[in-house]
């Protein structure tokens, strides 16, 4: 019994809420589930591409995808103008009396790749055997757009955020620290900020540039830090009323000392409860852009991109489908992530306060 209550007693409160995620079976399992293919997604080149991993020709190895070993210029005795398909390659040595012989991805095939000298008929072309969601309107793999598309998404998604957080973070401890005119002003300015019409913004910048991976992460985290500006500094304004905080002030500590080593970890709750909320946002948002022509430039693997040629090709189902399908799986997981972190986080249960 005393070996329980000192166990008990000697627990941090992040161990705390960690067993109560874990206990979320939902969400922790749809926590791993994301983490797992997130991880996997930067390895896809090994999994999804058209390019051989491995290839023996005339008793050498050569490894095309590394682009290692003495493979500059080499066809491996295959007449082709461009690049080497890989595929027919494979066809080729098969049908020789040789050790030659080609390794290549699971599924072989590029996200940008057309492959309309290999599929009879225009596309888009129906699911098969070979491409499992069909191809797009450029003959192009869908199922292989929505793998890198999956990359590119949450990597978009995560980056905003963090440069969001970092921004909204650090202005609303200002505000709720310092308050009275600093806040006052800083009040106003972000009023300001936040009447600017998102999206006339985009049309604009997108009329004088090329949106791009960076320019974009530019112009969503330009508008995406104010939310959480307003929940730091409502905790800054609660927690500097603390005991605590004028024991720290009465000791002599400095402004940083009190902000981030009492104040802030006593005020992440919201931050943290609220991140995962963010990034289906951020996502949201990136296929709203694709969609509308304002997003990532082609031929970049894009969700919004092929729900957009399946609202123009309604009549070729795996067009809406398969992006729709894709993205609805990814952002429910991250909800209910979300739910879970913010039930695990709730100051009611654990607080460092007790």
């Amino acid at each position: 019994m005393k070996k329980n209550i000192k166990d008990q007693i000697s627990i941090s409160i992040f161990r705390k809420r960690w067993r109560k995620f874990k206990s979320l079976k939902r969400g922790y399992y749809s926590f791993l589930t994301v983490l797992i293919l997130y991880a996997i997604s930067f390895l896809l080149p090994l999994f999804i591409n058209n390019t051989a991993l491995i290839v023996k020709y005339n008793g050498e190895y050569f490894f095309p995808l590394f682009k290692t070993g003495i493979y500059e210029g080499k066809t491996f005795g295959q007449e082709v103008y461009g690049e080497t398909n890989y595929r027919m390659l494979k066809d080729q040595f098969a049908g020789q009396s040789n050790d030659n012989w080609v390794l290549l991805p699971l599924y072989p095939y590029d996200p940008n790749e057309n492959l309309l000298d290999e599929i009879e008929g225009s596309p888009p072309h129906k699911p098969n055997t070979g491409h499992i969601i069909g191809t797009d309107d450029r003959a192009r793999d869908v199922f292989a757009r929505i793998a890198y598309g999956f990359n590119i998404s949450i990597s978009f998604a995560l980056i905003v955020t963090v440069f969001a957080y970092i921004i909204g973070v650090t202005i609303g401890a200002i505000l709720g620290f310092f308050s009275g005119k600093v806040d006052i002003f800083g009040q106003r300015i972000i009023e300001i900020w936040s009447t600017l019409p998102f999206l006339y913004v985009m049309i604009i910048v997108s009329s004088i540039l090329q949106p791009n991976f960076i320019l974009l992460v530019f112009i969503l985290t330009a508008f995406g830090w104010m939310g959480i500006t307003y929940y730091v500094r409502g905790e800054f304004y609660r927690e500097k009323a603390r005991d605590y905080v004028s024991a720290a002030v009465s000791l002599g500590a400095k402004n940083r000392t009190i902000i981030f080593k009492h104040i802030l970890p006593n005020s992440l709750t919201p931050i943290i409860s609220f991140a995962p909320f963010a990034i289906v946002a951020d996502i949201s948002a990136l296929v709203s852009l694709d969609f509308l022509g304002f997003g990532l430039p082609p031929p970049t693997p894009s969700w919004g991109q092929l729900v957009r040629q399946g609202m123009t090709n309604i009549e070729n189902w795996w067009l809406v489908a398969a992006p729709l399908t894709a993205m609805f799986l990814t952002l429910i997981a991250i909800v209910f992530i979300g739910e879970a972190i913010r039930e695990a986080f709730d100051p009611k249960v654990y607080s460092r306060l007790r």
